[in-house]
């Protein structure tokens, strides 16, 4: 069988155990990658985990590139990954994301291959320590049925129809060029951003089940409210892309359905904390999207990537 290139591409920080697993696991892939490529941000982290471990020594297919944290950026820095790709397909997958098997790589670029869409999205799955509200989260944005979008469904499906996670995405290298690639500069949101440049050119988006990694967080209230805060900030500026598409409904409906949840599994005490944590989110998703009439201090406070406001908006 004769296999199209492709790499991955990984930002990593403070790399640990699962980041360790990503890399084991991409190299018994039964489509093979060509090139694993990490862009680790402040290399002290990366030499403190790696260095004596001598892990990374039998493998002559990764390319390390090492920044600084001031240097990091959600766009900036996977564009600079797909810049040192010469493959025809690449993957965008984050450091705590491991596959669940063998068939991840093949199985998210069947799409692709087959010319179906031109990017494509894995399946999240909740890690073993994941709580009950989380775990819900990933079968609610992580479903077990596959789907193809394209702009035609915008009005039906809002934002959901633009919604590609780079945890762990593919893209056909050739559509990506022509669109433009990541922006050079982005708090978040860099992968809806570039879906909905896809579609716009006409291009669909699959999201792939069968593609599947381990990839869940337990974030705190104040962690939820500065992950939404940059997620607001994100959308305010890009009204091209997220003008007049609102993403409050679903929201709504993931509290409705996730308060049924926690009732079906007996755990109606759970409720009160969840409505709390999606006020905070809430809060900081409106927060963001009015960052420009907060102070300087007030967003430092609020952000979850301070050093994006170092180097200006």
């Amino acid at each position: 069988m004769q296999y199209r290139k492709v790499d991955v591409i990984v930002p990593v920080y403070k790399p640990d155990e699962k980041c360790k697993k990503l890399i084991e696991r991409l190299h018994r892939q039964s489509y093979p990658v060509q090139r694993i490529i990490l862009i680790n941000t402040e290399q002290a982290y990366f030499d403190d985990y790696f260095g004596k471990s001598g892990f990374l020594e039998p493998y002559d297919d990764l390319v390390i590139r090492h920044i600084t944290a001031e240097e990091f950026d959600h766009g900036g820095t996977r564009r600079m990954g797909v810049e040192l790709s010469d493959a025809d397909y690449f993957i965008c997958m984050t450091d705590d994301a491991v596959p669940v098997d063998d068939k991840l790589v093949e199985e998210l670029l069947k799409p692709l291959l087959e010319g179906k869409a031109a990017a494509a999205y894995a399946r999240q799955l909740p890690g073993k320590d994941a709580t009950l509200t989380e775990r819900y989260s990933r079968y609610f944005n992580y479903p077990p049925k596959a789907v193809i979008k394209s702009a035609e469904d915008i009005p039906v499906m809002g934002i959901k129809t633009f919604f590609c996670s780079n945890v762990c995405a593919a893209y056909d290298r050739k559509v990506y060029d022509k669109v433009g690639g990541f922006e050079k500069h982005m708090i978040f949101n860099e992968d809806m951003v570039n879906a909905r440049h896809f579609l716009d050119a006409g291009e669909k988006i699959a999201y792939v089940p069968e593609a599947r990694v381990i990839h869940s967080h337990h974030y705190s209230n104040l962690q939820q409210l500065q992950r939404n805060f940059d997620l607001g900030v994100s959308q305010a500026q890009f009204p091209e892309v997220f003008g007049g598409i609102s993403s409050s409904s679903e929201g709504v409906k993931m509290i409705k359905n996730m308060t049924a949840y926690l009732l079906h599994k007996g755990r109606p005490l759970q409720i009160p904390e969840m409505v709390i944590n999606s006020g905070f989110k809430f809060i900081g998703y409106q927060l963001g999207k009015h960052y420009k009439c907060l102070p300087a201090w007030v967003i430092r406070k609020v952000t979850m990537n301070p050093n994006y406001w170092k180097q200006g908006e």
